[in-house]
Formats: C-alpha cells, structure tokens, sequence
C-alpha cells in the first residue's frame, strides 16, 4: 500500500496546479459574479488532456487513472470548484457512461471528440419529480419508425446549454419499474431537444447549470446506449465513479479554503500578535487539517480501488459522504477565523463554502450515501 504519488503522478499535480493558478485564479469572481461559463478556457483544459482523463489513447484520452484524476479534479477545486465539476461531469458523467457501455461506432462518434476535448458533454438522470429517487424517472421513449420518440425534461444539467453531446435516460416500460429505463444519446441541435431553464445558484455559478425539454425528439436506434431497460442500472454503476469526483472536488475546495485561513492567520493581528498564536485559532486549524487529511485517505482510497478494477460502490459512497460533509464544515471554520471580513467578497472563503455545499446535494444527497452505505454493510 502506497500512501504518496508516484513522481509521474506528483508532475501531474503540479502542471494542473500551475495552470489553476495561472489561468483560472486571475478569473475566479469575476466568473462567479456574472455566472460566466468559460468555455474560452475548454481548449486549454483539452490541451492538457483533461478533458479525457481516463479514457485510454485509442479513443482520444490521456489514459491516466483514477488517482490521477482525482490529483487533478482536487487541483482544479482548489482555485476554483466550478471548473472542477465541469471537468468531473464532462469525464466521469458523460463520457464514462459512452465509455463504459456504448457500442465501438458510439465510441468512435462521440467519446472521441468529447476526450479529446472537441465536443462538451452532459448527463441527465434528475427530473422535477425524480432527484433522490432516480428510478422515478417520467421522460418517456416510445418505439416508432424504427426508433424512439422521447417526451420529458431533465433538471439540474451541466453543460446543458454548451453540451455538444447529452447522454438522458427515460422510461421504455413502466410496468419494469427501474428495469424498464433506458440510456440515450441525444446530439445539439436535434429537432425536439433543447436546454430551458439556467439556474441561479448560490455556490459554483460559473459552472452552466441548466434544465433541458424533449418535445416528440425523434432518435434512431443506434442512439440507444446499452440495452434496452438497463439505463438506470448503468447510471448507478456510472456513479460510483462520479462520487469519487464529488469527493475529489469536496477535497479541493475544503484545501483552498483552509489554506486561505492559514494564510489570514499568519497575517490579522489582534491584541498585539497575529492571531495564529492564540490557541483557539491553532485548534480549529489543526482539526481542519485533520478532517482534510482523513478525507483525502478515503477519497485516494475509493480512486486506487477503481483503478485496480474493484467495486467501489461503498467506499466511493464514503469518500463522498465524508468529504462534502467535510468540505461544508472546513469552510464555514474558514469563515470564522477571518471573522467580519470572511462574510465579506473580498476574502476567498465565503466563495468556498457557498461551493462546497453542492458536493452533499449532488451525485446523491447525504442522506441516499447513508443508505447506499448501509445496505453495502448489510449484504455483508
């Protein structure tokens, strides 16, 4: 068992660090604050290779990874977490969903461009009436020239606008229950598919939030992802990879908010010295850096274990479970100890903590991890 990056992987972190720092932080409120989604900066991410992270080369990736991967969504989170989450849901949403069940004609015609970075991709499985439970999916795909006719919406998308690519499930055969749910792939520009509603968000409001409509979308076929009654099956092992994203971006933000206490504690003076040497600001210090350090151990854990071909169900839900409950409460201790001017715009910490509060939201609330976790240990 390792429990440091290998040199290969440390170069990995500190080439996405430079850029973060670099390209993104210069950027970080003036995003935030007019809601911009800098799809000026996707050629650059693709440059990089992290638009296809673990995709391997035949198919336009960077064949690295998981641990890789989760190095680089932390990085990216570190500066700035919208930029972390479109990484996350572009790769491990989308694209890993055509990676993992598409057939070799759909990998050719839509992995490869969205790994290489040429096209955007987006994931939708949340509805109005469909968020924790996700198997009470009402879009509908009915069989009808050869191909299907799909009816619905999904909310909460990202990249729902920009998205070149979007891979939606909908209900084939209610009477199958989950197992009459089927994958899509849906192409911009289609007749019958279009993004609606932008969200205005409290936290990572640089990332494109948005809802998408399907009003009689004719699809062929061949834009059946998978078999028939088995899309909501495949978006549950599709989330065991992206929970670990939510951690890895949870992991990041709790990391630049905690070093940005550091630093304001080396720096405010009160009664005569800075305020780094009272105690109670060195106690909530240390339990930061605790509670970011046991994160990174289940987050780096959950990533190895995938990388070795394992089922990560339980220990993907336990990175993400702890790690945004963490990243909520490292934040807002952020907060605290830079006081008045921590509630203010002007120091970096009240972004991080209007971000971290979606990593216990999405890819599964809190609450659906417990559970998730539970009947892991049940089966037992």
């Amino acid at each position: 068992m390792e429990f440091e990056l290998s040199e290969e992987q440390q170069q990995v972190k500190a080439s996405v660090r430079e850029f973060a720092e670099g390209e993104i932080a210069p950027h970080v409120m003036e995003w935030d604050e007019t809601q911009h989604f800098p799809v000026e900066l996707l050629p650059k991410l693709a440059e990089l290779g992290l638009m296809g992270v673990i995709f391997p080369e035949d198919y336009g990736g960077a064949a690295l990874g998981y641990v890789e991967y989760v190095t680089i969504i932390e990085e990216l989170s570190r500066v700035d977490g919208s930029v972390g989450i479109s990484v996350a849901a572009h790769n491990s949403l989308c694209s890993n969903h055509i990676y993992m069940f598409g057939t070799e004609e759909q990998k050719r015609k839509y992995l490869v461009p969205l790994a290489q970075g040429e096209h955007l991709g987006a994931w939708g499985l949340t509805e109005a009436s469909a968020g924790s439970d996700a198997s009470g999916t009402r879009s509908t795909a009915v069989r009808q020239n050869g191909g299907w006719v799909v009816n619905g919406s999904k909310n909460f998308i990202t990249h729902a606008i920009h998205a070149n690519t979007l891979v939606a499930v909908a209900v084939t055969d209610r009477s199958k229950g989950n197992k009459g749910i089927t994958a899509f792939l849906f192409e911009k520009g289609m007749k019958g598919f279009a993004p609606s509603k932008k969200e205005n968000k409290l936290g990572l409001r640089a990332s494109e939030t948005a809802s998408v409509v399907f009003e009689d979308c004719y699809l062929p076929d061949e834009n059946r992802l998978g078999d028939e009654g088995m899309g909501f099956i495949q978006a549950m092992q599709v989330l065991d990879g992206g929970r670990i994203s939510i951690a890895a971006l949870a992991l990041g933000i709790a990391q630049g908010a905690y070093e940005s206490a550091v630093r304001y504690a080396k720096e405010r003076e009160q009664f005569g010295k800075p305020i780094a040497e009272f105690q109670a600001i060195q106690f909530k210090l240390a339990d930061m850096a605790v509670q970011i350090e046991a994160a990174r151990l289940l987050t780096y854990r959950a990533a190895y274990l995938k990388d070795q071909g394992k089922r990560v169900t339980k220990e993907s839900s336990m990175a993400k479970l702890y790690a945004s409950e963490m990243s909520v409460k490292v934040c807002e201790e952020a907060i605290q100890i830079h006081g008045g001017y921590g509630y203010t715009k002007d120091y970096p910490p009240e972004k991080y903590w209007r971000d971290s509060k979606l990593c216990t939201i999405g890819e599964g609330t809190s609450e659906i991890q417990r559970l998730v976790i539970a009947r892991q240990l049940l089966r037992q």
